[in-house]
């Protein structure tokens, strides 16, 4: 593509000659002769350090904030932004040709994409997700590296999706891809807000600049769909010009209500109330937050256009997803769950939908990621131990951190507490312990792992599927 192309609808100073460009990358160990090159400042590196470099190894242009001195230098106002326009320059701008949904939110936002994936495509549409656990263009599954994938890559997926003939996009999108300005130049036809509870706070500092970066989706959307249960939702829609519509399980102010909720160990039976239609809801997944992530999609789907009847139906048939309260086949008389929960509200949600279903006991094993947000850690430990019956700490993704001085972290949270817990290290041996020590009737859940077959360690990634590892602590095959 000629630069002038790819620089369309950017401010920009171009003091160079027109030129071929045959990619576009933010990272210099990319860079290949003819490719476009973007400084983007990071947290822990400025892209215009490598700026240099970049032509060394052949590159066609240089697309910088400042005046670097280059002879092929492009200026403009904001790199991270220009990146993504010229992403989707590159591509044809797919985005525009799809009917785009985001969802953001703390938790909720893989279940969310899932079932309204579903309900869109019992309708007849072509549905394209990308997300956390995977990609689906059209039915195909591709493996997904971020949730929100860098914008050359992002704008790769788009075009494969219109290729495909896929109407819609539903996307999960993060704080970080927001503030990063990934999705510049996207316009969503419909953004949902699930919640918001404490993470990422290592990247962003406070609660205060996380959630005004996730409200930056419902700014370049033209339909928010808003939990009006969450305590910030009134922020979220503070403001915003676009239309709004409100779901809830609390409250009969919302547009779209969850009433007469059963649970069971199957999942929730639930009426769905609004603007005067009824419809009974017979979900196959457990716990309330599993009614919150329906309602999201059912008031979203609504939002669309989706006829009322479907949606109950679709909502009705939908199954699960991997690593989100996925229970692994024992043939013993325990019952062993595993789910993504990482944060202090996820596990506490988990454990109270599992807790609800009356188990004998809930055995709750969970550790916390290293190089990640240290406060979230007492706090993980404080809900385990205020409503597991037992709890296994030990390592989740350690990462450059000592897993023992994470533990110590975790074990603040427990300090003075009633319930017995163990601490064991090594991840594989806490499960063995679990599984060789469960009584009848037990529920054990195994945090923070969901969907992962990897463990990261230092700095590199093992493979570690816990559902193997269940496995062979039933069979007796794991090592003390």
């Amino acid at each position: 593509m000629r630069l002038t192309n790819l620089l369309d609808g950017i401010k920009h100073n171009k003091n160079i000659d027109d030129c071929e460009v045959v990619n576009i990358t933010n990272n210099s160990r990319t860079v290949v002769p003819g490719s476009a090159f973007v400084c983007v400042p990071g947290k822990n590196s400025d892209g215009h350090d490598y700026a240099f470099e970049a032509l060394e190894k052949g590159a066609a242009v240089v697309v910088a904030q400042r005046d670097l001195g280059l002879e092929r230098q492009v200026i403009v106002d904001n790199t991270a932004a220009a990146y993504s326009l010229m992403s989707a320059n590159f591509f044809g701008r797919p985005a525009e040709k799809l009917r785009l949904v985001g969802i953001t939110g703390t938790n909720g936002k893989t279940t969310t994409s899932y079932l309204l994936k579903d309900i869109l495509e019992a309708e007849g549409y072509r549905v394209g997700l990308i997300g956390t656990i995977s990609n689906f263009i059209a039915g195909v599954e591709k493996p997904a590296l971020l949730t929100t994938p860098e914008p050359f890559e992002l704008q790769r997926l788009f075009a494969e999706m219109v290729e495909a003939g896929c109407q819609f996009a539903i996307m999960e999108v993060s704080s970080q891809a927001l503030e990063q300005e990934r999705v510049a130049g996207c316009r969503f036809e419909a953004g949902i807000f699930t919640n918001l509870t404490q993470d990422h706070l290592d990247y962003h500092g406070n609660m205060e600049n996380y959630r005004a970066a996730k409200k930056r989706l419902f700014e370049i959307s033209d339909n928010a769909v808003i939990n009006i249960d969450d305590s910030n939702a009134r922020f979220m829609v503070e403001g915003l010009s676009c239309n709004v519509t409100t779901y809830s399980i609390n409250t009969d102010i919302a547009d779209y209500t969850a009433k007469n909720l059963r649970y069971h160990t199957n999942g929730v039976d639930f009426e769905l109330l609004g603007r005067g239609v009824i419809g009974r809801v017979k979900l196959k997944l457990m716990g309330s937050f599993s009614v919150y992530n329906a309602m999201a999609a059912a008031s979203c789907a609504l939002a669309l256009g989706v006829p009322f009847n479907n949606v109950i139906a679709s909502l009705s048939e939908a199954k699960g997803v991997k690593g989100r309260l996925e229970v692994v086949p024992t043939n013993r008389d325990f019952t062993v769950v595993i789910d993504y929960a990482h944060t202090p509200d996820g596990l506490e949600k988990v454990l109270r939908a599992l807790k609800d279903t009356e188990p004998s006991r809930l055995v709750a094993l969970f550790g916390c990621g290293g190089d990640r947000d240290a406060k979230k850690r007492p706090l993980m430990g404080k809900v385990a131990a205020e409503i597991a019956d037992f709890v296994v700490v030990t390592s989740d993704n350690p990462r450059t951190e000592e897993p023992g001085a994470i533990i110590q972290d975790i074990l603040k949270g427990m300090e003075d507490t009633e319930t017995p817990y163990v601490v064991i290290e090594d991840r594989r041996q806490a499960i063995k312990y679990a599984i060789d020590n469960a009584m009848p009737g037990d529920v054990i859940v195994l945090a923070g792992k969901g969907h992962e077959t990897y463990q990261i360690i230092g700095k590199e990634k093992l493979h570690f599927d816990e559902r193997e590892v269940v496995a062979e602590a039933l069979a007796g095959e794991l090592e003390v």
